[in-house]
């Protein structure tokens, strides 16, 4: 029997947080929560669903973010992972990986003419990852070019 779909939406706060939130069409009908890297005032479509875990530059607090993944994947359950980057999607696919749970990645809507590292690393994690700029195609051969996440938001 299929497990009911439900999906993490993670992100850093600020523009990465915007572009998971331009995508609610594609995640409003399935159960979701979110993981973000920091305290914010959230809408209130995100009260009482979100986790907050702690902010990691590279540096040694990417180990606490594997343990806060590991908390969280357990409480929740859930069956797909989408993140638009950027430092604690690494930590969370990682996890997402080991729990049999699906990641996409969608690299960020800033990277334009190059990758970022949070891309980098995921484009070898993600059993789905998608770009939004064609200059990215030769970075992401094997990648999903999809336009940009305001083009889907639009219906384009």
């Amino acid at each position: 029997m299929a497990r009911t779909k439900k999906i993490c939406l993670a992100s850093s706060v600020g523009g990465h947080l915007q572009e998971l939130l331009e995508l609610k069409p594609v995640y409003e009908k399935h159960a979701h929560f979110y993981i973000l890297n920091d305290q914010i005032a959230l809408p209130e479509a995100m009260q009482g669903r979100t986790y907050f875990i702690r902010h990691s530059e590279r540096d040694l607090l990417f180990f606490w973010n594997l343990w806060e993944a590991i908390r969280v994947f357990w409480r929740e359950s859930p069956t797909h992972l989408i993140s638009t980057g950027a430092g604690l999607a690494v930590p969370l696919a990682l996890v997402a990986r080991i729990f049999g749970i699906r990641v996409m990645f969608i690299e960020t809507f800033a990277a334009i003419h190059r990758p970022t590292l949070t891309g980098r690393l995921l484009y070898r994690i993600a059993n789905r990852f998608v770009y939004q700029w064609p200059y990215l195609r030769d970075y992401y051969p094997s990648a999903q070019y999809a336009g940009t996440i305001f083009d889907i938001r639009l219906g384009r």
